[in-house]
Order: structure tokens, then sequence, then C-alpha cells
């Protein structure tokens, strides 16, 4: 009696999984996790299914190549801009065999210089490090002799002493030609609010302010900027609004470093009754939710976070490949949004 040809539901029931799974791992979707994948090729080979009749199971079978950790001071929440980096960076890792494990720095092993207690370098190929910007820390990173890859970085490093690759969005020009517009629309009193010795990317934001308001021929003017140590931003609640109570003329507009400043600025606004923009305009950057939910909308920089995930991705593997190629330092374009918290410029 011949025997009857095995079928994809011979498959799922063997592994008690849905036969749609099963079609989905043998298909190669992107849907389906690579252990699930392995899986059910495998069981493919041993029921001799179809095109996997002849086929060895080592020969075939995708190996787990490694794994990639992740380095950060904060996890990202829903609207911080590391949340959907990591979706993209995951995504390309994935594609490759590697896995993605977490790791969340607390401030003790920063100071104490140690490494978080579940990592393990011996087992991991690779390390990618979002927001970490304390230089000292960065350097027991890198004198793992892992490759790595930093998304921002401190202010305080020169990037050809970093030991790693650098991946960055495009900061100074994007912050240049929003307060070059500002400038043209007839805003000439103009602040920052950001402290540019956070990170890097809060450092270029800064240049490309001052050059916009230098080659238009005004000076900068600190009275009207708010830029203390990143920490005070946090350290109390109404602490903005002190801030502009200090100020004995305010801007006709602020140029901040990220959203979560600009709404905390606007909000400090509307608590001295001052109209947005017809009183005083608000820029931000970063893109993210909260933008477009406050009102007014705020005009702000657009990040293209999935985009920077696929490219750290890259940048790190192809590094994994090759640890002897020179570093680089890249920069993934931004673009400026102009909404109601602006006047309306060009």
């Amino acid at each position: 009696m011949r025997k009857e040809k095995v079928t994809i539901q011979d498959i799922a029931d063997a592994l008690g999984i849905s036969r749609n799974t099963a079609s989905k791992a043998i298909n190669g979707s992107d849907s389906i996790p690579v252990e699930t994948r392995n899986k059910v090729i495998k069981k493919a080979i041993e029921l001799k299914y179809k095109q996997f009749a002849y086929v060895e199971t080592e020969s075939f079978i995708p190996k787990n190549q490694g794994n990639i950790a992740l380095f950060t001071c904060n996890l990202p929440n829903s609207s911080h801009f590391g949340s959907f980096l990591i979706s993209g960076l995951e995504k390309r890792i994935s594609a490759e065999g590697y896995n993605l494990s977490i790791h969340i720095v607390r401030d003790n092993e920063i100071h104490a210089g140690t490494l978080p207690n579940n990592f393990e370098a011996s087992k991991v190929d690779g390390i990618i490090c979002i927001e970490m910007f304390d230089p000292q820390y960065s350097e027991l990173v890198t004198g793992l002799g892992l490759p790595t890859i930093f998304i921002d970085c401190s202010v305080d490093i020169f990037s050809p002493d970093l030991k790693a690759d650098l991946l960055l969005m495009e900061n100074e020009h994007s912050v240049y030609s929003v307060t070059k517009s500002l400038i043209q629309g007839g805003l000439t009193r103009i602040g920052f609010v950001g402290d540019y010795q956070h990170c890097k990317s809060f450092n270029e934001r800064w240049v490309g302010y001052n050059r916009a308001l230098i080659e238009a021929g005004l000076n900068v003017d600190l009275s009207c900027c708010i830029i203390d140590q990143d920490r005070n931003f946090f350290s109390e609640s109404d602490w903005m609004d002190k801030q502009l109570q200090h100020m004995n003329v305010l801007p006709s507009a602020f140029v901040c470093a990220n959203d979560f400043i600009a709404v905390s600025v606007m909000k400090a606004l509307k608590n001295k009754n001052m109209r947005i923009p017809e009183d005083i305009a608000v820029f931000g950057f970063d893109n993210a939710p909260e933008s477009r939910i406050v009102e007014p909308h705020l005009s702000t920089v657009h990040i293209y976070n999935n985009e920077m995930g696929i490219m750290a991705a890259e940048m790190l593997l192809a590094r994994v490949k090759d640890p002897s190629r020179p570093y680089q330092i890249t920069h993934i374009k931004t673009e400026p949004i102009f909404r109601e918290s602006t006047p309306t410029l060009r």
C-alpha cells in the first residue's frame, strides 16, 4: 500500500501548532520567530515533506548566530524615540538570526563602573548603546573589545577616541534651518531651552541655533536661554515656571532641545497667560506623539526612528563581520515640521 503524502497539517499536528503557523514558517514569513521556523523545518525534514525529502537536517536549518546586547539607562516608553528605533533594530538583527537582549544600566552600576548582573560578555557578539551619556562608562563598554555602536553619546567624548561606531540623527542643520526660518519671520529675540552638555545631539542642536543667530548678525542672549543642567528639568514640577519668572523680558521664540522640554515650556507659558504663537513661538525636536496632542500642536523636527534602528543594526552587523573596518560616524536625515506653535513660516 502506497504511503500517503505528508501535508502541512501533519507537520502542524506533530508540533501542536496551527496549520497557518506551520505554513508561514515553511514559506519564510518574517512574522514567525526563528526558533519556531527551525522546529517546523526540522519536522518537515523528518517527515520527508515535499522539497525537504532529501535534505540533510544540519545543512538546511538556519542557525541562531548569536546575541546582541542593548544597553540603555532608561527603558524607552511608548512616546520616546528609542521605542520606535528598537522596533527597526530588532527586526533587522532577527532577520540575520540574532537575539536581542535589553539591559537597563542603573545609576549605581554607572557610578561603580560595573556591568549589569545579567550580562555576560562571553555570550555576546555585539553591543548597542542607546543614550549612554557617561564617558567613563562608555570607555568601560568599549574596553570589552566587542563590536559596539552608540546611538548618541556623551558630549565629552572625542569621536575618534570612542573606539566604536556612532549613529546620530541630523541635529545641527535642522535646528539651524528652523532658527533661520524664525528669524526670517521677524522673530529676532530667540532663546534656547535645554542642557547643551547633556549629550552630543543636544550640543549639535545648540551649535545649529548659535550658527543661525551669528549668520543673521544677532547676539546669543543667554538671559533668554534656559541651559541649566539636565537634572534640573526634573527637579520640581514648577521648575520651568520659576525659570520664566526670572526672565525680565521673554524672547519672541523658544527653540527647545526636544519635545518633552518644549511641552513643559508651553505649559509654563500658558500659566503666565501667554498666547502661543501670538505672544511667543515654541519649537521642539523629536516629533514625539505629545507634539501632536498638545494645544496648539507643536512645531518640531521629525526623526526617522525606524530607519535609524535598521541602520544601527546594519552598522553593528558589518562590524561583527569585519572588526577591523574603520569606525563610522553616521547622521540620519531629519525633517522640520511647522505646526501651530509657530507663526506661518516657510
